[in-house]
């Protein structure tokens, strides 16, 4: 028992000690799972039974008309999500950390609020807010512009808008948030150094705020395309289910579901999440490399 003790108060083991929870529930929770997901899509599983069936899941998809939908649907929802989601959050930060701004802390709690809502919730009040019925809010508002109720969710254009805009109201305040704390880490003497030389708000914010939040907007890029490219619920319950008309909403992660989950073909729904995943390493990959986070320097002579 002594040696147990003696063994575990060592200031050798001990930093191994308290790794141990984490190294097991990542191989447990993300290893394995990787690892057995890549297997399976070269199988076909039925019950349990699994038989070998090669590249032949991957062979289908490059001619699953379904499936390039999916993807061409995904990455222009990740684009137009990127497109909102950083620089707006950017510049609501840097206007809530102005001179100007009173009771921020109370601003930062409105804007967060959104994000502790289930997305289920979300979802569903959004539904019915652009239902296509008279007595949906956005037709309401429609009738009071002297306009014609419109079907919002029935074409890509108008349903889109619904999405794009239950995106930003959920995930607005939680970008804000990380540029906030970004703003935060800038020492304010360079923005004193500005005023003394006479520099405007407009280059204070292009000489100093932009680049130095560039960590923060490197981060905030990265997890905006795997959240982008991953979306899957807020489209299920906007349209109530996994068909929306003219797969409009079908995203990669929903055919995923569609195959693995309502019919149980569990060896090529694996092998639409392993190109999902390889999609998108690959953009992010080269978001790294065109911010410069990433990439070979050169050595100095």
């Amino acid at each position: 028992m002594n040696k147990v003790k003696k063994l575990l108060y060592s200031q050798k083991i001990a930093p191994f000690v308290f790794c141990l929870p984490f190294c097991l529930s990542l191989l447990i929770f993300w290893l394995y799972p990787l690892v057995t997901g890549i297997l399976m899509s070269f199988q076909t599983v039925d019950f349990g039974v699994t038989t070998w069936v090669g590249v032949s899941h991957y062979a289908k998809l490059a001619k699953d008309p379904f499936f390039k939908t999916a993807v061409l649907n995904s990455i222009e929802y990740m684009a137009l999500t990127l497109l909102l989601l950083v620089p707006i959050p950017m510049l609501l930060a840097v206007l809530i950390e102005s001179r100007i701004t009173k009771a921020r802390g109370l601003w930062k709690i409105i804007m967060y609020i959104p994000a502790l809502t289930s997305v289920v919730i979300s979802g569903m009040l959004f539904r019915l807010m652009f239902s296509e019925g008279a007595g949906g809010q956005m037709n309401q508002l429609m009738q009071w512009l002297g306009q014609a109720p419109i079907p919002w969710l029935k074409s890509k254009g108008t349903g889109w808008v619904a999405l794009l805009l239950l995106c930003m109201w959920r995930w607005t305040g939680v970008n804000m948030l990380y540029f906030v704390s970004g703003l935060n880490g800038i020492d304010s003497t360079l923005y004193e150094s500005a005023d003394i030389d006479g520099a405007n708000a407009k280059q204070k914010f292009w000489y100093i705020t932009l680049p130095l939040l560039k960590p923060t907007t490197v981060y905030v890029i990265t997890i905006s395309v795997f959240a982008g490219l991953s979306m899957f619920l807020e489209s299920f319950m906007l349209w109530n289910g996994n068909s929306s008309p003219k797969n409009i909403g079908l995203t990669i992660v929903g055919y995923l579901y569609k195959r693995g989950i309502e019919t149980n073909e569990l060896g090529y729904a694996c092998a639409v999440g392993v190109v999902l995943m390889v999609i998108a390493l690959i953009i992010n990959f080269i978001q790294l490399f065109a911010t410069g986070t990433i990439g070979f320097k050169k050595k100095e002579d």
